[in-house]
């Protein structure tokens, strides 16, 4: 397939001579693609102009490290010397990490829904205009030949090439089509703000019809972990602004139920690594019995509060050991040496019959377990994770699930619960150390400043509900490599990185996510550095991200230089709202300082979301959150003490919430040493004094300052009944 189109041959000819520029890049993502034959470029100006000037098109593939098709379509295609050779003559090839730039990720995935009338997905497979970069031609994965009901993707290339050479005009046109789809997509509201009791109850009533009763989580396959939707159900049930009465179907217990049945399924079944703990992407099936093997840091940060919480409502073992399990993984095999977070384990690891297979790292065969295990060990591994069935995993081995109760594999065997008990945990030791000889799935060691956050407040969330000060010591480092590495000169990036020019500016949710930690991580150490980060967070989300007009967050800075569209999401996908997450923790600091200029740009945001939140509020769960935060802020308590007379003032207020009258969620408590100076904003109001102080407000009422723990206590009891 010959070379077509280009400007001059001088242009053709630099093209021809392109090689592959991914060795150097800072995803691993993309330089797991640095030896493929095809001329690999990174997104950068450099780039987008050449492909303009030399009119050449572009194809854009996104993916990421853990994605097991962008794997199969590497191999299939990208590794084919034929079809690199038609790639490299007729386009300008650009490799995508999503994950270093959901920006172009998301504006890419709605056009692919624009063009195709499907959702998207990962690979995705993206013809550019060079001249504006707006997509003419989308798609996903594509096999090297005809297959599925997809055409073969060498011939594709040749039919893609020969439209854009032949159809320049209907192209233009069609590209101003979409371009306008997209303005519509992304255009403006600017509503009333809810009452949170009607969206409330509608969010809970569409989420209940579509529960699957029997196994937790939403009807049919695949099966997300839905994280959002279930932390509304579990505030519902268990916080301070329970389920609306007026709802006469569903009861705050039925919240209760459904909140606790899927986490437990997860948790029992195929979701959770029972020998290594955290938790896979999805499962593939309606009973969460098989995953996609990729561990993303993102789900476990959302899942990690969530069981921590749960287990502390409720007294939950199953919940507290699915927690302990995330944090175990997470320093055993997430942490880099500076206390940074890495962002994913691969789904594919080498096999015993050679090759890179999807789950071979976590999969057994029953000759593989009896070599491990002593007979009553394989006896109550096989009774209570299943083994005594067929395979579950392609006919031929086993993924663990658990499919018995102690009391259950006790009664089948016939032997006393301690007994098994016994067996089941030093089966666990000895298969996790035998699975620890194998191959390790791939590590992308990407460092994303919205991921750590996002981990980092979970840590400090768990700390509190399950008492683990060890969770926040974890935060702790982490939060100062962030520190260190990713905000300079006064700006915050989204990527740890070394080098300054792969340094990405930082996007709405790096924002948002890391203030929402700050101010996590500020009740369990404070630190007058960290409330200063803060507020230069938050000022710079209004300076850089705020639509001033309408209300609400753009998702990406003028910096960015995003193509076609900078949306503002109101709604939750497999990350929280951006804006809902920048509302709530702008409540929260602006009440904590008396920072009009916070609560203010917080209640545009809920205006602007408003019309979201009446049409599909169960797609806004985070966004409900704030919304509620904004109707009924939760109380605040500044406590001003020595360091040594800080311990009695805690346990005071940790004998608050032992009764559990008080939602630990919904109180934020800062222990302020007394020699802290230069306070801002209405802490300079909050003064020390010998024996300590505690003052509690709830928005813009404040109680009485109390000068005991014990009346501190009385305090909030009084709080809860009211």
């Amino acid at each position: 397939m010959p070379a077509r189109g280009g400007n001059s041959a001088d242009l053709l000819a630099y093209t021809a001579r392109m090689k592959n520029e991914l060795a150097n890049a800072s995803s691993p993502y993309l330089r797991q693609h640095a030896h493929n034959p095809v001329h690999w470029q990174e997104w950068n100006e450099t780039t987008l102009a050449h492909a303009k000037r030399a009119d050449m098109p572009i194809l854009l593939s996104i993916g990421y490290s853990a994605c097991h098709w962008c794997h199969v379509m590497a191999h299939e295609s990208f590794e084919n010397a034929d079809i690199a050779r038609a790639m490299n003559e007729n386009f300008v090839n650009i490799k995508l990490d999503r994950e270093e730039r959901p920006d172009l990720d998301r504006v890419y995935q709605l056009a692919h829904q624009a063009l195709s009338g499907r959702t998207g997905g990962w690979p995705l497979t993206i013809f550019l205009d060079p001249q504006d970069l707006t997509p003419f031609f989308a798609g996903t994965y594509f096999p090297p030949s005809p297959r599925h009901g997809l055409p073969g993707f060498g011939e594709l290339l040749q039919r893609v090439r020969d439209y854009f050479d032949t159809h320049r005009d209907e192209l233009r046109q069609q590209n101003e089509r979409l371009r306008e789809w997209l303005a519509r997509a992304s255009a403006a509201s600017n509503d009333e703000i809810p009452a949170t009791d009607e969206v409330t109850a509608l969010a809970v009533q569409r989420i209940a019809a579509r529960f699957d009763p029997q196994n937790g989580g939403t009807r049919g396959a695949p099966k997300f972990p839905h994280t959002c939707e279930l932390e509304l159900l579990l505030e519902c049930a268990v916080g301070t602004s329970p389920l609306p009465q007026t709802n006469d179907a569903l009861t705050t217990q039925d919240c209760a139920n459904m909140a606790l049945l899927a986490l437990r399924s997860m948790a029992a079944r195929g979701l959770q690594d029972h020998l290594g703990g955290g938790f896979f992407r999805y499962c593939v099936d309606a009973t969460w019995t098989i995953p996609h093997f990729e561990k993303m840091l993102y789900d476990n940060a959302q899942l990690l509060p969530l069981y921590a919480r749960a287990a502390a409502a409720f007294d939950d073992p199953v919940c507290a050991q699915a927690a302990r399990g995330i944090v175990a993984w997470l320093q055993r095999e997430m942490t880099a040496r500076d206390g940074a977070f890495f962002s994913a384990l691969d789904a594919d690891s080498e096999s015993d019959r050679g090759g890179l297979e999807e789950g071979a790292f976590y999969l057994w065969t029953r000759e593989q377990l009896r070599e491990v295990l002593s007979d009553s060990e394989f006896a109550a591994i096989e009774a209570g994770y299943a083994l005594d069935g067929a395979p579950n995993f392609e006919h031929r081995v086993w993924h663990l699930v658990k499919a018995r109760t102690l009391e259950q594999i006790a009664e089948k065997l016939g032997r006393s619960q301690t007994d098994v008990q016994r067996d089941l945990a030093s089966a666990r030791e000895k298969l996790f150390a035998a699975r620890a000889q194998r191959v390790r799935p791939a590590t992308d060691d990407k460092v994303l400043t919205a991921w750590n956050a996002l981990m980092i407040s979970g840590l400090a969330r768990a700390a509190r509900a399950l008492r683990e000060p060890e969770f926040y010591e974890i935060a702790a480092r982490a939060m100062a490599s962030l520190r260190e590495s990713t905000w300079t000169g006064g700006a915050l990036y989204a990527n740890l990185v070394a080098e300054a020019q792969s340094r990405i500016p930082g996007f709405i949710d790096d924002h948002a996510f890391l203030l929402d930690a700050l101010l996590e991580t500020l009740q369990a150490d404070w630190s007058d550095e960290h409330l200063s980060w803060a507020m230069h967070l938050a000022d710079a989300m209004l300076e850089k991200f705020e639509d001033r007009l309408h209300g609400g967050f753009f998702f990406s800075a003028a910096g960015h230089a995003t193509p076609l569209q900078n949306p503002k999401n109101f709604t939750d996908e497999a990350l929280p709202s951006g804006n809902a997450v920048a509302a709530q923790a702008l409540l929260r600091l602006g009440h904590l300082l008396g920072e009009s200029r916070y609560l203010e740009a917080a209640e545009r945001t809920l205006r602007a979301a408003g019309s979201a939140l009446r049409q599909y509020p169960d797609a806004c769960a985070t966004m409900l959150h704030a919304l509620r935060e904004f109707h009924a802020p939760r109380t605040q308590v500044v406590i001003r003490c020595t360091p040594d007379e800080t311990a009695v003032w805690r346990e005071a207020f940790g004998e608050a919430l032992r009764e559990k009258r008080i939602e630990r969620e919904q109180v934020d408590a800062f222990f302020i040493p007394a020699e802290a100076k230069s306070l801002p904003g209405a802490l300079t109001l909050r003064k020390p004094r010998k024996g300590g102080i505690a003052y509690v407000c709830t928005g813009m009422s404040c109680r009485a300052p109390i000068h005991s723990p014990r009346r501190l206590i009385d305090v909030l009891r009084e709080s809860a009944k009211s």
